[in-house]
């Protein structure tokens, strides 16, 4: 990631509130021919903020390359152990201090799957993600294959899904703003399942899709998904290209102030409609990190909750995570 680490380093801020403590609750970590991300890039990049413990999200690497093949994905979860294990004997956060892996929940046999992720990390594996995300433009998916369109609404993927209750396994719901109506109706169908809404429901800008046009129908989106007290809202993660903002575009990256202008309405409509304790700001790293830097990153969710009470912000940066991914604290 050179030249990326290049351009983001020609805008330098200081953490501001360095002291206070944060959960990251979601960041990948990957080593792949175009790129990698890995223990002491998160490590570095944190390291001006007091981030204490990280989320891993499930992204698709170190898979197994033998055995069967609904149980290759098991092949993250026993990376992403070591690397907790030799995080905890470091200075600096926590890293993977939860896990969540993949599975193919439309599977006949998915227990077996769910299982095998919590052999791989007993006391840190905490949920799966099944990615839904799906547009019919192929400026927004690009060479990514997509899931079927309408795959939170299929029969069998909630027989699959409905195991989760059962196994104390929460979903992270990755997914497109048009289809915020299937998950509101899996949140109805299944209120005893915690699900984390990623990346604010996926507000799409590009190829079709302008974002002050689909601002209005995303906020309607969002109020409708905060009736369901199963859900969770993650509050960032909508740096990516496909969000449609370019900054990647620029000849320099955003500051802090830069970004809270363009993102306020966005985070704040969805705070304002889960409340605090059930928001939890995210990095989304290395991802977001096309668009600007872990430091500016979170000096923005602190600028964006300057005016909350100590403990609203207290829950928004630390104390939901803790309590939906049961961490312990550090």
């Amino acid at each position: 990631m050179t030249n990326a680490s290049e351009w983001l380093a020609t805008v330098q801020e200081e953490a501001i509130e360095p002291e206070l403590p944060i959960i990251d609750p979601h960041h990948h970590l990957w080593d792949r021919p175009s790129s990698s991300y890995l223990l002491d890039d998160i490590v570095a990049d944190a390291s001006g903020h007091n981030v204490r413990q990280t989320v891993f999200i499930e992204c698709g690497w170190a898979y197994r390359e033998h055995g069967p093949e609904e149980m290759k994905v098991v092949g993250e979860t026993d990376y992403c152990e070591e690397v907790a294990q030799k995080s905890a004997g470091q200075d600096g956060p926590d890293v993977c201090a939860a896990i969540v892996g993949t599975a193919d929940l439309t599977l006949d046999a998915v227990v077996p799957v769910i299982e095998a992720h919590l052999a791989a990390s007993p006391g840190r594996f905490r949920g799966i993600r099944h990615r839904a995300a799906w547009d019919a433009s192929e400026e927004v998916t690009g060479s990514r294959a997509n899931p079927p369109s309408d795959l939170l609404m299929q029969p069998r993927f909630r027989e699959g899904f409905a195991h989760l209750a059962a196994h104390d396994m929460t979903f992270e719901a990755w997914l497109f703003h048009p289809q915020i109506p299937q998950l509101e109706d899996l949140a109805k169908a299944f209120p005893e399942t915690t699900m984390i809404v990623n990346h604010l429901a996926g507000p799409l800008g590009i190829g079709p899709y302008r974002r002050d046009e689909v601002f209005d129908g995303w906020k309607d989106g969002i109020t409708a998904l905060a009736k369901y007290p199963n859900l969770v809202m993650k509050v960032g993660g909508i740096q990516m290209p496909v969000n449609g903002f370019g900054w990647h575009e620029r000849e320099r990256p955003p500051t802090s102030d830069e970004l809270l202008e363009e993102n306020r309405r966005w985070y704040l409509h969805a705070i304002e409609a889960f409340g605090p304790d059930r928001c939890m700001f995210e990095s989304n790293f290395p991802v977001d990190r096309a668009s600007c830097s872990y430091t500016v990153l979170w000096n923005q969710f602190k600028k964006l909750s300057a005016d909350f009470s100590e403990s609203e912000r207290a829950a928004m940066f630390h104390d939901t995570a803790a309590r939906v991914y049961r961490l312990d604290s550090k």
